[in-house]
């Protein structure tokens, strides 16, 4: 199959580039160390010219090859490489935003090797807190896009990871999502907290301790939040109830906890019922795994996992932003 367009998600810390032909079907894809905070530094010669630029470097290293067969293939590309931070800022679009919202805004740059990368804009709610995301969006369109329409009324899209998103979706559109910062205060703690000084890395996940710390999150000892329980991973190892190898686990699985608790409340109150909504989820199996297991522990009944969601909604920004030949579909 000829391939008809490139497809970048460019994060903080990797990159991560496809090769994709018609109906987004993957033919190559590669994984590199390259996010934005980490860029190539040794120069190179790229289309003649010696280059130190780690954008550029990059670039060339993850589809250099790609592009030397085919100079035609158009170029798009979703995460931080948007930011302040990034290749080119495309600025946050306003809530709610769909398909053709983000594909008429993209910003492009022009490479070194005279190839135009467009860049999709991330995603603002604007509130006393604002909240905003920049990929994410691009996999959550990618989910839509297979929904029926009616399918967004009951459905809240998560993607677990150092910010986990949760977003409420309606009409093909971004309406709503909530940010928990609960990957990257984990590492914090671990890394660099009391909590971390009796932890031992487990060979194997240690489901009943992720259990057991999902349950104090739910428990009336959870009540008074996050704060009040995170230091029991330190004090049930020193009373021997919890190996250490178990204590990264146990805290794992209490801060999720804790943070799906507050979002079946909260989700509940905007619904005014009971009733909670089914769940996607998007990113790491191995998260995921466990986010549905705490899930199901918080009364989440149905809950699935999205495949190739940045690929798919990549392809129909790209569409929607005329890169490809309408046939393409």
């Amino acid at each position: 199959m000829l391939a008809q367009l490139i497809a970048l998600d460019w994060g903080t810390t990797s990159l991560r580039a496809y090769k994709l032909a018609a109906d987004g079907v993957v033919l190559e894809q590669r994984s590199l160390s390259s996010g934005i905070m980490q860029l190539p530094k040794t120069p190179r010669i790229i289309n003649g010219r010696e280059c130190a630029d780690g954008f550029e470097l990059a670039f060339d290293e993850a589809c250099g090859d790609w592009l030397d067969a085919q100079p035609e293939l158009p170029v798009i590309a979703c995460g931080m490489v948007g930011s302040a931070q990034g290749w080119r800022e495309a600025a946050y679009r306003d809530t709610p935003a769909n398909v053709a919202d983000l594909g008429n805004s993209l910003q492009t740059i022009r490479s070194l090797r005279d190839t135009l990368v467009h860049i999709v804009p991330g995603v603002i709610q604007r509130s006393r807190l604002p909240n905003v995301m920049r990929g994410e969006e691009t996999q959550v369109l990618g989910v839509l896009q297979n929904l029926t329409p009616e399918a967004g009324g009951d459905l809240l899209i998560g993607l677990p990871g150092s910010h986990s998103k949760w977003v409420e979706v309606a009409d093909g559109c971004i309406t709503r999502f909530d940010t928990f910062m609960t990957g990257e205060v984990f590492a914090v703690l671990s890394e660099h907290s009391i909590l971390g000084r009796t932890q031992q890395q487990g060979a194997t996940f240690d489901a009943q301790a992720f259990d057991r710390g999902v349950q104090v999150a739910l428990s009336a000892d959870g009540e008074l939040g996050v704060l009040s329980t995170l230091f029991s991973a330190r004090t049930l190892g020193l009373t021997g109830e919890l190996s250490p190898t178990a204590q990264a686990d146990y805290l794992s699985g209490l801060m999720i906890g804790h943070e799906l608790a507050a979002l079946a409340a909260v989700q509940r109150q905007r619904r005014n019922s009971v009733h909670l909504p089914s769940i996607i989820l998007i990113g790491n199996s191995q998260l995921c795994a466990r986010y549905s297991r705490a899930l199901d522990a918080c009364g989440f009944a149905k809950v699935t996992l999205a495949e190739q969601a940045t690929e798919r909604g990549l392809w129909q920004l790209a569409l929607a932003a005329g890169l490809l030949d309408s046939s393409s579909r």
